[in-house]
This record gives structure tokens, sequence and C-alpha cells, in this order.
């Protein structure tokens, strides 16, 4: 499950100053970590979305 997961995430020097991102996106993966665990979601939930 790890390995899918990290296929879905890439770092690129020119995006977002290579914070890890959702490929495709600007969105960070810090940004979306914090935004989730801050609203109370498990980091069971998170991983399954």
């Amino acid at each position: 499950m790890e390995e899918k997961l990290l296929n879905r995430i890439e770092t690129n020097p020119k995006i977002m100053f290579g914070k890890p991102v959702i490929k495709g996106t600007r969105l960070t993966v810090e940004i979306i970590l914090k935004k989730k665990l801050a609203y109370g979601e498990s980091e069971e939930t998170i991983l399954k979305e």
C-alpha cells in the first residue's frame, strides 16, 4: 500500500519549492496532512483516502 501511495507523490524543485505534492497538482502533502489532522481525521482514514 505504501508503494501505491508514494507513486502519487512527486517532488520537483520548480513546483512549490520542491515540497512533496500530489502528482499533477500544487497540493502539498504537508497542507493536506495539516488540514486533515487539524479537523480530527485519523491517520487510518487519511491513508484510505
